[in-house]
């Protein structure tokens, strides 16, 4: 009777065991599939509300330049936010899991040092405006047009048509030259004649066909100086100024017609010369 008696004492315990597993696990399962569910419909919602703020940035007119910053927070701010809704629906509490999360933080902050001061480069991009979108700037050696800022880079199409990422933090170390700023600027090139020539005429020929390029703005008015006086030819400066998007058009193609315009009219390119005084011994 004693054996049947601890038999039957240990076939409940287990039977009480088994229950209390299983019901656990049927809990938990039922909340997991209600947590992928929230997932699924979350994301949906939220990819939702971003082509909606999208057309609402759109309408308003936001800057270029702050709406993919703009976006990028916001869309964080929400999966951010759905993300610890889905850990409550699960179970987690969400005081432990937003710690779990300051503590993750905290250590990719320590291990991306670098990317956060490329964000907050970022910012300080799109506080002080040195450049905006559609600019055409120079940095760190690149020539190009502004397409993106970013929250870590900012990304230039150059004339050679070569898509350039650059990271933020690399922009604000170095000298930023916004060339769009004003408006237009001013092409200097350099072409050299004889000693000798005519001086004057060549500066007349070369403000003439100046004059005459309708790639060059006309105000400012295009001039002609004398740049320096070298060892074999004297170096005159045409120094016509060109809108942004006739640079290149002035740089090469006005400055081929100043060379051809100059040839015609007899002024050869000079070469070099030397002088040898023969004294009596």
């Amino acid at each position: 009777m004693k054996t049947l008696l601890v038999i039957d004492t240990v076939s409940d315990s287990l039977g009480n065991f088994m229950s209390s597993v299983m019901g656990g696990m049927g809990d938990w399962g039922l909340k997991l599939i209600g947590g992928i569910a929230a997932l699924i419909i979350g994301l949906w919602l939220v990819r939702m509300v971003m082509k909606a703020v999208g057309k609402a940035f759109d309408v308003k007119k936001i800057d270029d330049t702050l709406k993919p910053f703009l976006l990028t927070i916001i869309a964080f701010a929400l999966k951010f936010m759905l993300f610890i809704s889905i850990a409550g629906i699960v179970g987690v509490p969400t005081a432990s899991f937003a710690a779990l999360i300051a503590g993750i933080g905290v250590a990719i902050g320590a291990a991306f040092n670098g990317s956060l001061g490329h964000l907050a480069s970022g910012v300080m991009l799109l506080i002080f405006r040195p450049f905006k979108v559609g600019d055409l700037i120079e940095v760190s050696g690149t020539l190009g047009t502004v397409k993106e800022i970013s929250v870590f880079v900012t990304i230039l199409e150059t004339f050679q048509n070569k898509t350039e990422i650059i990271p933020n933090g690399t922009i604000t170390a170095n000298k930023i030259t916004n060339i769009t700023k004003k408006g237009n600027l001013r092409v200097d090139m350099s072409f050299n004649i004889r000693y000798g020539a005519d001086v004057k005429k060549a500066k007349e020929i070369m403000t003439q066909t100046m004059q005459s390029d309708s790639n060059v703005m006309q105000d400012p008015a295009p001039v002609v100086v004398v740049n320096s006086l070298g060892d074999s030819a004297i170096e005159l400066v045409a120094l016509p100024y060109a809108t942004v998007d006739n640079y290149w058009s002035v740089y090469w193609g006005t400055r081929e017609n100043v060379l051809l315009a100059l040839g015609e009219a007899g002024f050869d390119a000079p070469h070099p010369q030397r002088v040898v005084t023969m004294t009596n011994s």
